[in-house]
């Protein structure tokens, strides 16, 4: 996975086969050969996701779409919140684990493809993200609550390589029973 940190455009490589790679910008997804040649792509994104809901089955484009978005907000987190039309506001602290939580609500600019225009974050008194919110618009608008944690250093940056996405219950806590998404991410380094 690769995520560039100025501009939201991210890349997986391999895709599908051992030549392929995926190539996602805000206004297009495409699964590529590694000489750049198409395989596949999509500039429509209401249309590709039209009628998903949370067990709607995804192809190639579906997942390559979501994996370069989700993957780029998730490690340009926190710096995605100072980018250009972001608006963000503290709301009320969280409490958790006998932590006290501060939490941001970030509104995208509808140029930033992302799970949804609103979304919160969670820090802990270490400053360092521990929850992440949003509401998952490509698949019907379910709500998500995505934990972080076992943070590492890469190039002077602390970075968390596990999250975890769980179903949001109407309590606003995970449902643990219901997990979405697992991600662990190693050998992270900045250029």
């Amino acid at each position: 996975m690769t995520a560039w940190l100025h501009e939201e455009r991210a890349s997986v490589t391999p895709f599908g086969a051992p030549d392929q790679r995926t190539s996602f910008t805000p206004d297009r997804v495409a699964i590529e050969k590694l000489d750049g040649s198409v395989v596949a792509e999509n500039r429509d994104f209401a249309a590709l996701f039209s009628g998903h809901g949370l067990g709607t089955a995804w192809g190639p484009l579906h997942r390559a779409h979501f994996n370069g978005y989700a993957m780029w907000t998730y490690l340009n987190t926190p710096f995605l919140l100072g980018m250009d039309g972001v608006e963000v506001v503290e709301r009320e602290p969280w409490q958790e684990e006998g932590e006290e939580w501060r939490v941001l609500r970030a509104w995208l600019p509808g140029k930033m493809v992302s799970h949804s225009r609103y979304q919160d974050f969670y820090f802990g008194p270490d400053r360092m993200l521990r929850r992440h919110d949003y509401q998952v618009d490509v698949a019907g608008g379910m709500l998500a609550a995505q934990l972080t944690g076992n943070y590492v250093e890469a190039d002077g940056i602390r970075l968390p390589t596990r999250r975890r996405a769980y179903v949001r219950g109407p309590d606003n806590q995970p449902v643990f029973d219901l997990l979405m998404v697992s991600i662990d991410i190693s050998n992270v380094r900045l250029a």
